[in-house]
């Protein structure tokens, strides 16, 4: 609980230029936020701003990025600097590439990410698939702020509570704590909603001379 109210006081101050006192709602008004926001959304961009924090509350990384999401099933991120990397899924299969390594690693989308935030932002459905690979463990609303605390049904998930901040109907912030107590924390800028992304931005050809690491082949006999 203590790690709860820290990341919802850490939100709060990123994203209000005062701290007010926050007001608990009902489980059921957070799906109802949660599902008026995803019921109609179609696509969405936005630039990004992410902070990785370590189960110490120390920041250990900082980067910046773009997002791209389509529904159902396609999403982009764009990392820059100084950690450069691209995730894409065209709803089938999912590439990671990190110029760095000069690596791409191909994985059939399965239902391992079922329940992740990626998948909550892109999949089909609203309310519906939400309450069957979330539950909302506590809502508190701060001025036009709602911060919605989520934990994956899954016992296999890569983590343990998903933070979703909703000012104005639109998403200004996620935040995500795995098992090891890691936070990271992704805040959103720029925010457009139900804008024209063409597909292509979807797919992903690796570049001359990268390693491509294909497992959905593996994961197909399997």
């Amino acid at each position: 609980m203590l790690k709860k109210l820290f990341i919802v006081q850490w939100l709060v101050m990123l994203m209000c230029s005062v701290t007010h006192a926050h007001t608990p709602v009902s489980n059921d008004e957070g799906y109802a936020a949660l599902d008026k926001f995803l019921n109609g959304l179609q696509s969405l961009q936005s630039d990004f701003t992410q902070t990785v924090q370590d189960s110490r509350d120390q920041v250990t990384e900082k980067t910046t990025g773009s997002l791209a999401i389509k529904r159902p099933g396609k999403f982009r991120w764009d990392y820059a600097k100084p950690h450069e990397q691209t995730i894409v899924c065209d709803g089938k299969r999912i590439w990671l590439f990190d110029p760095e390594l000069e690596q791409v690693t191909i994985r059939n989308v399965d239902q391992t990410i079922t329940g992740t935030p990626a998948m909550l932002l892109s999949g089909e459905g609203a309310s519906n698939n939400l309450k069957a690979n979330f539950n909302i463990d506590n809502a508190q609303r701060h001025e036009d702020m709602l911060i919605i605390n989520l934990s994956p049904k899954r016992a296999d998930a890569d983590f343990k509570l998903v933070q979703l901040a909703l000012k104005n109907s639109d998403l200004a912030a996620m935040s995500l704590t795995d098992k090891l107590g890691q936070t990271t924390l992704v805040e959103f800028k720029q925010f457009h909603r139900n804008v024209a992304i063409p597909d292509t931005q979807f797919t992903f050809i690796p570049p001359k001379g990268a390693d491509v690491i294909d497992n959905t082949q593996t994961t197909n006999k399997k």
